[in-house]
C-alpha cells in the first residue's frame, strides 16, 4: 500500500523537476535591446527578482516603446544600476514555460549589460559620448561683434 502512494508522488516530483530544469536551461530566444534604463526595482514577497524597464530609441513625436525585463543575478542588477541614465545594450534570454511569478514578471531575463559610447542620430551620423569620469572641454568663447 505504501508503494502505491509514494511511488506516484516520487515520479510526479521527478517529472516536475525535469520540466523546471528544461525550462530554465533552454532559451526560446536571445538577443540585445538598446536604450535607456528608466526603472529598476527589487520585487517579490518570497522570491525577490529585479524588474525593470528599458526605454527604446524612438522617433520624436511618437509614443516611446518600453522593454520590460527581469534580472536574477544581483551582480548584473548592480551593473545596470551603475549605468542608469546612460545608453546601454542589454543582453537577454527569453524563457518560455516558467510557472508562476516566482521566476519573474517577464519572459525576458537580462544576463549582461554594455554601455554604448555612440548614439545614432541618423544613418551614418553618430554622437560619441565621453567615457565615465571624463569632462568635456569647455566651449570656445563666442566672438564679439565688431562695433
Amino acid at each position: 500500500m505504501f508503494k502505491l502512494l509514494v511511488l506516484p508522488l516520487v515520479v510526479l516530483a521527478a517529472l516536475v523537476a525535469l520540466y523546471l530544469w528544461a525550462a530554465l536551461s533552454w532559451s526560446y530566444s536571445s538577443g540585445e535591446r538598446a536604450g535607456w534604463v528608466q526603472k529598476l526595482s527589487n520585487k517579490g514577497w518570497v522570491c525577490k527578482t529585479w524588474e525593470g524597464e528599458l526605454a527604446l530609441v524612438s522617433v520624436p513625436g511618437t509614443t516611446p516603446e518600453k522593454f520590460s525585463f527581469t534580472i536574477w543575478d544581483a551582480a548584473v542588477a548592480a551593473q545596470v544600476t551603475q549605468v542608469m541614465g546612460k545608453r546601454v545594450a542589454l543582453h537577454y534570454e527569453e524563457k518560455v514555460g516558467l510557472p508562476g511569478s516566482c521566476f519573474g514578471e517577464t519572459r525576458h531575463y537580462v544576463t549582461g549589460v554594455i554601455v554604448s559610447e555612440e548614439i545614432p542620430l541618423a544613418p551614418g551620423i553618430t554622437v560619441r559620448t565621453p567615457p565615465a569620469g571624463v569632462v568635456a572641454p569647455p566651449a570656445p568663447p563666442a566672438a564679439s561683434a565688431p562695433p
